[in-house]
């Protein structure tokens, strides 16, 4: 019986302990301390989607589609990615006397823009005097990559 009576008696002085120190909080005036809010969550900016060609795009760049005639055996051959869709081509080419490769290419604007080995390229139309490439000087239907490489239609 003495067990039991030690025990109710060390849970009533815990009670007594507890009920002083909230009583001594709440007189003082200051509240007991708490945990910080937890910080809201800032939401993932979502991803812009790759720009796509519109139908203006499409139709300047489409009318590039075919074969197209550089310098020295130099050539560009452009074709529609129908599997990629509207307005992204396949560039096969011959761009140096050792350089060739196929390479595809996404309309922007009245240009075509693809990236190879020597970085990211756009092809734009021009007339054969902006190639800078003598031999093509007098041509008025032609691309070109940079001065020094461009490809014309006869």
């Amino acid at each position: 019986m003495l067990v039991l009576l030690a025990g109710c008696e060390q849970r009533a002085e815990r009670r007594a302990e507890g009920e002083a120190v909230e009583r001594a909080v709440h007189n003082s005036g200051h509240a007991a301390p708490q945990e910080a809010p937890a910080e809201t969550p800032t939401s993932t900016p979502t991803p812009k989607p790759a720009p796509t060609a519109t139908a203006v795009d499409v139709a300047a760049t489409d009318a590039w589609i075919g074969r197209w005639r550089g310098v020295e055996g130099l050539n560009l051959v452009i074709s529609a990615d129908r599997q990629a869709g509207p307005g992204h081509y396949t560039l096969e080419m011959q761009y140096s006397l050792d350089d060739k490769g196929v390479f595809q290419g996404v309309a922007a604007g009245d240009t075509i823009r693809f990236t190879r080995p020597d970085g990211p390229q756009t092809l734009r139309a021009t007339d054969g005097e902006a190639t800078g490439l003598k031999w093509l000087a007098d041509k008025k239907d032609c691309l070109t990559v940079k001065p020094g490489e461009g490809y014309c239609r006869d």
